[in-house]
């Protein structure tokens, strides 16, 4: 069985040591590497024979922080896949992580099951998000935007797009997603541009905070 191999990357030596143990020792993942910012990453990445499958990135971090980091490491490597390691404090970073190019979030604080989950659901291609975060995501847009706002907003979105686009938060593939609606990958495939253009969104993490923010998805 394939083990994922792990990056980690957070200016807390005690809380990285103790992430790799918990990685490596649950057989979760490989660690093979790790930094204490964001420009140590990149300067070390540009090193490695292998890019890793999974990057488990701080956000706040001296030098160079996660955002730019991530943004800098996907333009090199568009490949990479990064998981967010986020605290509750941290909210204004969110969606600049996810225009970076991040795949999710994961709480500091989650236990070995949400870990595991995260690096799973990532490495395989979806968006993960702490249930905590997704919470977090929709109490901020509402201090910011009204219902009415958001449905207006919605509203632009055919019915099919509406169900392709919950499909797509389930974590479902073009290919499920086609088996699901009786129609092929492909027309997902350009079902899903077609979403990402109207949305103004950037990626399939972005299109599940843009169906929060809209109630398409209810948590």
């Amino acid at each position: 069985m394939h083990k994922n191999n792990v990056y980690i990357v957070d200016d807390h030596e005690i809380f990285r040591d103790g992430l790799k143990s918990i990685i490596n020792n649950e057989e979760i993942g490989l660690v093979i590497g790790e930094a204490k910012n964001g420009q140590e990453f990149l300067d070390k990445l540009d090193l490695e024979e292998n890019i890793p499958d999974i990057v488990l990135m701080d956000i706040d971090m001296p030098i160079m922080n996660g955002v730019e980091a991530t943004r800098l490491a996907i333009e090199r490597y568009p490949e990479l896949k990064v998981l967010a390691l986020t605290m509750f404090g941290d909210e204004s970073y969110y969606y600049k992580m996810v225009d970076a190019g991040a795949k999710g979030f994961l709480l500091k604080t989650s236990g070995i099951t949400d870990l595991e989950n995260a690096i799973a659901t990532v490495s395989g291609g979806d968006v993960f998000f702490s249930s905590e975060i997704l919470h977090r995501i929709i109490s901020t847009f509402n201090r910011r935007t009204s219902n009415n706002l958001s449905a207006a907003s919605a509203a632009k979105l055919t019915e099919r797009e509406h169900e392709i686009l919950k499909l797509i938060c389930n974590g479902f593939t073009n290919e499920r997603i086609g088996e699901e609606l009786f129609i092929s990958p492909q027309t997902v495939k350009g079902h899903r541009s077609k979403l990402l253009e109207k949305t103004g969104s950037n990626n399939t993490a972005s299109l599940v905070i843009y169906a929060i923010k809209n109630n398409i998805i209810e948590l």
